[in-house]
């Protein structure tokens, strides 16, 4: 039977793997502000392509069996009462909590509502905009800004396209210099205007922005694609500041543990661990979560799981999409080196369908 009350706080990546990890196990309940899971890894194309506006929208309904999804928004964590509070005043009793609230992503990879009705309008808005832009600008050349500039290219062959990236190299991040000239090459082919070395702001004016040496950018659209922020604000307010690090994460342990205890953990993009903030990687650090977790309810006796340690992924193989039937997937290999593959393999492993078969797959579809 059941044993236990845990609740995940945030239904992303990491927090539908743990979830459904210990569905058997434990009274789990899901909270989340979104009526749905978001599968955010379609959003970029989401944002330019209108057969896929509905694509990132997965409904929670499959993904337990035994526990319960509940939409709503956490406001703070009751450490001595041991109750998960939630806006409305309704307050989740825990055995094990753990915060899986995610990152919030630059426009158009963000859900923006609760319902996926709200978030389809958003990205009809985003679609419409691109089809009417005469000068789209994306700010950023990691690996969504690449992404997002090779999307919109496609989607509008006769529009003007620039990039600016800060750096002197794209996918600067990755560490592969034949990756960032990969990328080059095919933006550059695709008349994509790219510009290096190049810090953008807004400008004086609606439509304009500033780069580094002065000059201005007349834009009719632009998308900034440069970083992301841990979902931790609220946490902040609650009075757990000292769970966060200067950047806003939570601080973890090895165990994954928050401030020392045995009963708050935290899992993806929202903690501390020093790793690429990929779905991978969130679905790792959900597994280790849900171990440690099952050894902390069962707590005694013969059959008792000892806890492991969460050891960061240094190096994780990633897949930058060119629209759906191109792309750059960097594959770490034996030696410290890092392998660069096209077309075929980054279509097959990601481009075509952005992992939306796996993704539904982890929800029970």
């Amino acid at each position: 039977m059941p044993d236990g009350e845990v609740i995940v706080i945030g239904g992303g990546y990491g927090g539908i793997r743990l979830a459904r990890q210990l569905d058997e196990i434990a009274r789990v309940t899901l909270v989340d502000r979104k009526e749905v899971f978001f599968h955010r890894i379609a959003a970029l194309r989401a944002g330019v392509r209108e057969a896929w506006t509905t694509t990132p929208f997965i409904p929670y309904d499959r993904l337990l069996r035994h526990g319960r999804v509940v939409v709503g928004k956490a406001v703070d964590i009751d450490t001595g009462e041991r109750q998960v509070k939630l806006a409305t005043g309704e307050r989740l009793p825990y055995d094990v909590v753990v915060i899986a609230t995610g990152a919030d992503y630059p426009e158009p990879a963000r859900f923006l509502g609760t319902t996926p009705e709200e978030a389809g309008k958003t990205f009809a808005a985003y679609q419409e905009n691109v089809a009417a832009a005469e000068h789209v600008l994306i700010v950023g050349g990691g690996p969504g800004g690449v992404e997002l500039a090779a999307e919109v290219r496609l989607a509008r062959p006769d529009a003007r396209v620039t990039l600016a990236h800060a750096g002197s190299e794209l996918l600067s991040s990755t560490g592969s210099k034949w990756a960032g000239r990969r990328a080059l090459t095919w933006l550059e082919s695709h008349d994509v205007e790219v510009r290096l070395d190049t810090f953008v702001s807004q400008g004086p004016d609606f439509g304009t922005y500033r780069d580094g040496r002065g000059g201005l950018v007349e834009a009719d659209l632009a998308f900034w694609a440069n970083g992301t922020t841990p979902n931790t604000l609220w946490l902040r307010l609650a009075g757990h500041g000292a769970w966060l690090n200067a950047a806003g994460q939570v601080k973890v342990d090895r165990m994954l543990r928050v401030d020392g205890r045995l009963d708050v953990f935290a899992v993806g993009d929202v903690n501390d661990v020093s790793e690429q903030k990929v779905s991978p990687v969130a679905f790792a650090q959900a597994d280790i979560a849900a171990h440690n977790i099952r050894s902390y309810l069962g707590s005694s006796g013969k059959h008792r799981k000892e806890p492991r340690l969460y050891r960061p992924i240094r190096r994780t193989p990633l897949i930058v999409p060119l629209g759906s039937a191109d792309g750059i997937t960097l594959l770490p290999v034996p030696g410290g080196e890092t392998a660069v593959l096209g077309a075929r393999t980054s279509t097959l492993a990601k481009a075509k369908t952005l992992m939306t078969p796996y993704v539904r797959k982890q929800l029970g579809y």
